[in-house]
């Protein structure tokens, strides 16, 4: 499209709103990426109704159309993914190559569900009563409604849409207000696709007027969403009380165990890849870095002269590891957390400072902090920022204690070079996933994620345990 105002994808056709926004890169305030356009609770009403009619054409598909869909938006994601992920980075902050990954990631999630197209197979089984015959399929779920996150724009889409699509259902999408470009571009992909008008709809707009048109539908038969804890426990408040199907990825509180015969050099890579990727805008970020005091001042050490090497900037300037802070409001946030550390008794070792670059935008080295517990607020809150805090504890028993010690559990390290603590940590911590000499931020897409406690709820995403959320199961019985 050419139009100066991207406008929402309803029912097939692209459609203005009521309003629009500017797209600002926290980059550079003066780069204005597109003026986008907000739709409102009437769009949103008509996107779900669009959806029942396109979902019941879709549902009815042939396998082979579902799978050249799903292979066709992959191919384009991956053969674009230098171009896309330039737009990424400029909206989002995070790198050029971390954004080209996460496009080229998000080719892999579509081309991983066209596969899964080819295997929807049922079971059969012989009934308890003589001369019938048990049948057990997996169906469409229906319209399913998609609220994703700022922080990795295209995956986080990526990996809601391909399984709703892969197995006939229809799509509601409303994404983060902060990052409509790369929503944008993907719908753009989706909508020369060979599907039924209606079967994927994009609604950008404001969590209050879009979000909550969506969670409070009951036309709507699934809805899946990647955001915070507090708007996460509406989100399931509202849906509960229409008894729609429920999918919630939420805060973390991550914490990298290092203990006293770690690989020194392996224990700084990944605590400082953990903790500082994507500008430690991620959900698997280890914001907690929980140390046995064998090993303790050599890590900090460590961990401070790599931190030096980090070259913080612009995210499309070639060797730059960190790029900008989301948005003003998020380093605004930044910086309070940074404050309550001080005065909590935490000791800031390196980092912490709002940088100036050439361009006007959200720049902070990260930050490093010691002498902290695992009372303190600073490890208790997700910050969502690169900020990282040292927790020394005796040994290992000590340590899986603080890493359970938290509401939350999505995903959780140790780096050791013992057998005995790696396998007793793989079956004791209780998050989600585990890591054993690796950063705790790193997962694939063939296989389930999410979390315990406070950090997920439903069931799983990606891999074959998405099929869970997205059909739903009958059971025929026959007699000839």
């Amino acid at each position: 499209m050419s139009d100066s105002v991207f406008r929402n994808y309803i029912a097939g056709e692209w459609v203005e709103g009521p309003k629009t926004i500017a797209n600002i890169s926290p980059a550079d305030l003066s780069d204005v990426i597109g003026h986008y356009a907000q739709a409102d609770a009437a769009q949103t009403q008509a996107a779900i109704e669009a959806a029942e009619q396109g979902q019941q054409e879709w549902a009815k598909s042939g396998l082979e159309q579902r799978y050249g869909v799903l292979m066709a938006i992959g191919d384009e994601l991956i053969a674009r993914k230098d171009e896309l992920g330039r737009l990424l980075a400029r909206e989002e902050g995070k790198t050029l190559a971390e954004g080209a990954g996460e496009v080229y990631r998000s080719g892999q999630f579509f081309h991983y569900y066209a596969a899964e197209v080819l295997r929807q197979m049922g079971e059969t089984a012989d009934s308890v009563r003589p001369g019938i015959e048990i049948e057990t399929r997996r169906e469409p779920v229906g319209v399913v409604g998609i609220i994703t996150p700022w922080n990795f724009p295209t995956a986080t889409g990526a990996w809601k849409i391909a399984p709703a699509l892969a197995f006939g259902n229809a799509v509601v999408w409303k994404p983060a207000n902060q990052v409509p470009a790369s929503a944008w571009a993907l719908t753009e992909i989706i909508s020369r696709q060979n599907l039924p008008a209606g079967t994927f709809n994009l609604v950008m707009g404001p969590g209050a007027e879009v979000g909550d048109v969506l969670i409070n539908s009951r036309q709507v038969n699934a809805l899946t969403f990647t955001g915070s804890l507090e708007t996460g426990r509406r989100v399931a408040a509202a849906t509960a009380g229409n008894l729609v199907k429920c999918q919630l990825e939420m805060g973390s509180k991550n914490a990298l165990v290092v203990l006293d015969d770690a690989d020194l050099d392996n224990a700084v890579e990944c605590a400082v890849n953990g903790a500082f990727g994507g500008t430690g805008q991620k959900c698997t970020a280890s914001s907690r870095l929980i140390v046995t005091e064998g090993i303790h001042d050599r890590f900090v050490d460590a961990v401070v002269e790599r931190m030096k090497k980090l070259v913080i900037g612009h995210p499309l300037k070639e060797g730059v590891h960190i790029g900008a802070v989301a948005d003003g409001r998020q380093m605004e946030s930044n910086l309070k957390y940074l404050e309550l550390a001080k005065n909590e008794g935490g000791k800031l070792v390196f980092g912490g400072e709002v940088i100036n670059e050439d361009t006007d935008g959200y720049y902070m080295q990260p930050a490093l902090f010691v002498n902290t517990t695992n009372d303190m607020t600073i490890n208790r809150e997700e910050a969502f920022a690169p900020i990282a805090c040292v927790i020394k504890v005796k040994d290992y028993a000590e340590a899986l204690a603080t890493l359970n010690d938290t509401n939350f559990g999505l995903t959780g390290g140790i780096c050791t070079q013992s057998l005995k603590y790696a396998t007793d940590f793989k079956r004791n911590a209780k998050t989600g996933c585990v890591m054993v000499n690796l950063p705790t931020a790193g997962t694939d897409y063939h296989v389930p994620f999410g979390g315990r406690k406070d950090s997920s709820f439903g069931p799983r995403e990606q891999g074959t345990y998405a099929r869970e959320f997205y059909t739903v199961v009958k059971t025929t019985y026959i007699r000839a």
